[in-house]
């Protein structure tokens, strides 16, 4: 999968189309999902132009990952939702076709709030 410099996170990226931002850094940015499927539904990108998880791993400096993993976790704790301010949370990300990946750029879902259920159905 190449990436798509139109695809909706970039946009959001560059300012073109806005979002409700929870948290901003030099290599990520969260905002809320337009259409939550949990009580708290948060999104983090790196700000990086990867398609996916595989495509990030291959080629992200280690500055990037670190910055990616730490945050996520900033993130969590910011919507009270980490171990440490709240009861857990899941971090989901899809990767390409089979894993139904709809924007091609790098994303995780955070989900929490309340219990999330099944991780699979």
């Amino acid at each position: 999968m190449n990436y798509d410099d139109n695809n909706i996170f970039a946009k959001i990226l560059k300012g073109e189309i806005p979002c409700k931002k929870i948290y901003e850094d030099n290599f990520i940015l969260s905002f809320y999902d337009i259409s939550p499927k949990k009580k708290i539904h948060a999104l983090v990108i790196p700000k990086g132009k990867y398609t996916d998880l595989d495509h990030f791993s291959s080629n992200a400096s280690a500055e990037e990952i670190v910055g990616l993993i730490k945050g996520i976790n900033t993130v969590a704790k910011k919507l009270g939702i980490s171990v440490d301010t709240g009861k857990g949370y899941r971090a989901l990300s899809n990767i390409s076709e089979h894993g139904g990946q709809e924007v091609p750029h790098l994303h995780f879902h955070l989900f929490g709030g309340e219990k999330i259920g099944k991780m699979v159905e």
